[in-house]
């Protein structure tokens, strides 16, 4: 009798096991299958920093072509107006009224209401205001007749550099002090709904190619400026 009820209870413990094994693997199976269906759908989980500083990776590339409109204003070398106009619009549309707007609708409120980086936000948010008077300048001034004007064409130079000056520092803040520590003043479970809601909201406003659709543009301005080659800025020894 004991040894019959212990081999029951041996054969109750394995089969058990077995279906909790089952059971596992169904599960894992699921959600590789889930996996798969999202990744073919083209979606993907992007944190709220992530999507934050590859949409400053974007604002670093139109930097760029800013310095290289100057470059070619003060050497007096041909600038097609179209490049600084469609950058600008890229600056307005998606830098300014998206990205900013994320961050002073999201993040900046957290912040001041924690107590925590409030000078900081309060000159983030000072330097927000003044990029788009920068931008309403150089969107007034990107065009053929002010590019032959040299008054119009140095005040449009200016406003560039101005634009570079501000934002080179202020997105290397936001990277180094201020995402890092969003992640401090808010719960895991409201940090990862923030990264679906501006997903969705990204989608809304640009498209399904969003983010995508936005490097494929700065990459032809890029080519009408010569400098889509990353190897063109390796030092040459």
């Amino acid at each position: 009798m004991k040894t019959y009820a212990l081999s029951g209870r041996r054969g109750f413990i394995n089969s058990a096991g077995r279906i909790i094994t089952a059971a596992s693997a169904a599960t894992m199976i699921g959600r590789t299958w889930a996996a798969e269906e999202k990744e073919d759908e083209g979606e993907e989980d992007v944190s709220p920093a992530e999507d934050l500083m590859r949409e400053h990776g974007l604002l670093k590339r139109v930097l760029l072509i800013y310095g290289e409109s100057i470059r070619r204003m003060e050497k007096g070398e041909d600038l097609p107006p179209s490049a600084v106009a469609e950058s600008a619009k890229i600056i307005r549309s998606f830098i300014e009224d998206y990205h900013e707007k994320l961050e002073e609708n999201f993040l900046f409120p957290r912040f001041e209401k924690a107590g925590k980086l409030v000078e900081l936000v309060e000159t983030l948010r000072v330097q927000h205001q003044g990029g788009r008077r920068l931008t309403d300048i150089t969107l007034g001034l990107a065009n053929a007749k002010s590019l032959k004007v040299a008054d119009e064409r140095n005040k449009l130079a200016d406003s560039l550099k101005q634009f570079i000056r501000m934002y080179e520092p202020h997105e290397a803040r936001e990277d180094t002090i201020l995402f890092p520590a969003f992640r401090q003043i808010v719960s895991k479970h409201e940090y990862d709904s923030l990264g679906e809601d501006f997903e969705k909201k990204e989608h809304e406003l640009f498209g399904k190619e969003g983010f995508e659709g936005m490097v494929d543009k700065v990459a032809e301005i890029e080519k009408t400026l010569g400098i889509h080659d990353l190897s063109l800025f390796t030092p040459k020894f």
